[in-house]
């Protein structure tokens, strides 16, 4: 039996690579690691254990002996998701992402290193690269250029991986996808906190004038991806991950009021992002050629299936956005707790 070590796993895309993962692939053995600090939710693991092939570790990326530790017994591949990943929380202070993002990208790479791993997988962001105009894409090979301490720290942890892989032959492989959307994400995220605001009657916030463009994948075809890649991507190489889905901002809201029956009185404009890149978009065709992946989900069911997901999950995303699931942990293992049956 395979096994995983898997970082994040109790965020927005590792909770769904997780999920995922253990459907497609009956001979994996996941071990998940996770710090839980805001943007992680032990509720997104919900059940897994009871596959057989799954354990939660709660540590800390950075701490290079509960990393070990919770290596302990040999994997065969790192799949890294683990970040510091909303851009307005960068902007308002960025220590705790270059802390998380590079220093704790650097500790498992040196880990995985040290237990000759034979596949650590590093899931970045087309942030990296920058802002496009109104035309073209970003290939593997575009320049990086980021614009955000968030997207600074992804950058700077994809060139750790490059490096480790360049001294050191480590099997390291990078993806860089665009907007991800779908279950479980964070209702600081564009797509959920409309949705939720919307839910409860409450208005939208959109920055600017609303025509800054995002290419939107589905979460699943992300994750699908990235095991395709795990599989079967060579060492060494950058994949671009994209869903063929350029929308402004201003467009996704309108789809979204759409969905939920609402009208445009309930758009609020606010003050820009400061830097905020106007266009994203990825060519993805490397990853198709090479690897013949390619989006199955088309947006307009994808959306429609996130917001009938959202409604049947109210408890979920109330409970962030109350903050009571900040507790959970702790009222199920104790503060002290490590390992969690989930």
């Amino acid at each position: 039996m395979k096994r995983l070590f898997v970082t994040g796993a109790a965020g927005f895309i590792g909770s769904n690579f997780v999920r995922r993962a253990l459907h497609l692939k009956t001979d994996w053995h996941i071990v998940a690691l996770d710090a839980l600090t805001y943007a992680g939710n032990l509720e997104n693991l919900r059940g897994l254990a009871d596959t057989g092939r799954f354990e939660f570790v709660r540590g800390d990326i950075c701490d290079a002996a509960a990393v070990r530790g919770a290596l302990a017994g040999g994997v065969w591949a790192i799949v890294h998701f683990a970040a510091e990943s909303h851009v307005d929380r960068s902007i308002h202070g960025g220590a705790e992402f270059v802390r998380t993002n590079v220093l704790g990208t650097q500790v498992l790479l040196e880990q995985a290193r040290q237990m000759g791993v034979n596949r650590f997988l590093q899931v970045s962001t087309d942030e990296v690269y920058g802002s496009l105009g109104p035309v073209g894409r970003f290939s593997e090979t575009s320049p990086l250029a980021p614009n955000s301490p968030y997207s600074a720290s992804k950058a700077s942890a994809d060139l750790l991986a490059r490096a480790y892989h360049r001294t050191y032959e480590l099997p390291v492989l990078i993806t860089r996808c665009s907007n991800n959307y779908g279950p479980y994400q964070f209702p600081e995220k564009v797509i959920p906190l409309f949705i939720t605001n919307l839910m409860e009657g409450q208005p939208v916030p959109l920055y600017g004038d609303g025509l800054n463009v995002r290419d939107w994948v589905h979460v699943s075809d992300h994750c699908d991806a990235l095991l395709t890649v795990l599989e079967s991507g060579v060492p060494g190489e950058v994949y671009n991950i994209g869903g063929n889905n350029e929308l402004t901002n201003l467009q996704l809201t309108h789809t979204i009021l759409r969905e939920l029956g609402r009208d445009e009185s309930l758009i609020r404009p606010v003050q820009d992002r400061p830097a905020h890149d106007r266009r994203y978009a990825v060519d993805f065709s490397k990853i198709t050629r090479e690897l013949g992946w390619s989006p199955q989900i088309r947006f307009a069911d994808g959306i429609r299936d996130t917001v009938g997901w959202y409604r049947e999950h109210e408890i979920w995303w109330r409970a962030i956005k109350t903050g009571e699931y900040l507790h959970y942990y702790e009222r199920q293992y104790g503060a002290g707790g490590v390992n969690a049956p989930v």
